[in-house]
């Protein structure tokens, strides 16, 4: 089975603040994170970077053939190192940019990285578009000029968007003025919080998709083997079909708690959703919305212990 995790993040190296707070990395892989310290990546990951060596040696073990890299203002911007990333790994990576959307002006940033810098993704972390101090619309004129820049050069947006309905209506004016515009929305739509289905039925659009990273972490209270994000993940099948949903696994962050493996055979072994439905769930669907070519066989390899 084709395996692609449609939700990722790595960085050289996380400093940077948001909403007027730090961000920085510590050892051992803790970050102090917005006045708190957080383990923000695994403890092996000693140094603080979080590499696509590290993470290829990960999706090699798991047998994950591709990964989407998104970015987040909590990471830093980091285009310059998935420009590089994309450089050296593309047959593995499908790579998103990210404009400043906080400063006014951010449009030639993204023209910039489409045009000159060859990004084929924008990323834009949705709800952190309002801080204490302002909110930046995904309707406004400059967003749009950007959509309209990216439907024309056959650029994809991926999108997170704030819990619930609260931006829906924003994005429904996107997709009905660039229709050809291929979107991926991310973390499943919050499912845990009231309203979740405003999001996914924006995928009943022709060119709107929807991928679960992070869904582990929104049930991790549940833990492994995550009944109810099966249930979710039904749910989401059963509304707007299961060629609009793709797996992502949110890593690194997810794999403080599991590994890398789990956080998405708890799929493969359930019996609640078919053979096709996993398919196109785990990795056709992405491979045909990035755009993925000829991806490497990666068979098991046994563990030591077993």
């Amino acid at each position: 089975m084709t395996i692609i995790d449609a939700h990722s993040h790595l960085w050289y190296r996380q400093e940077t603040s948001w909403n007027g707070m730090k961000i920085s990395p510590l050892p051992n892989g803790r970050s102090m994170f917005l006045g708190e310290e957080v383990q923000m990546l695994p403890p092996f990951m000693i140094d603080g970077h979080n590499t696509a060596e590290v993470f290829l040696s990960n999706m090699n073990y798991a047998q994950v053939q591709a990964a989407v890299v998104v970015q987040e203002f909590i990471d830093g911007i980091q285009n310059k190192y998935l420009k590089w990333v994309r450089e050296h790994y593309g047959d593995r990576f499908f790579v998103c940019g990210m404009a400043d959307y906080l400063k006014p002006g951010f449009i030639q940033m993204a023209r910039d990285l489409i045009e000159k810098k060859g990004f084929k993704g924008m990323a834009i972390p949705g709800h952190r578009l309002i801080t204490n101090t302002q909110r930046v619309f995904m309707n406004s004129p400059e967003m749009m000029e950007m959509f309209h820049l990216m439907e024309d050069n056959d650029v994809l947006l991926s999108v997170t968007l704030i819990d619930g309905n609260y931006q829906v209506g924003e994005l429904k004016e996107v997709i009905e003025e660039c229709p050809r515009l291929k979107i991926a929305i991310g973390h499943f739509g919050m499912p845990v919080v009231e309203g979740w289905e405003q999001q996914l039925l924006l995928c009943r659009n022709e060119n709107v998709y929807m991928e679960s990273g992070g869904i582990t972490w929104l049930y991790n209270s549940e833990f492994y083997p995550f009944p109810t994000a099966i249930r979710v993940i039904r749910q989401a099948i059963d509304t707007v079909g299961a060629e609009k949903l793709m797996w992502g696994s949110d890593y690194p962050r997810t794999i403080t708690a599991i590994t890398y493996r789990m956080s998405y055979d708890f799929i493969t072994k359930s019996k609640e959703l078919t053979d096709e439905e996993k398919r196109l769930f785990l990795g056709e669907n992405a491979r045909r919305l990035y755009g993925f070519g000829a991806l490497p066989d990666l068979p098991y390899i046994k563990n030591m212990s077993e």
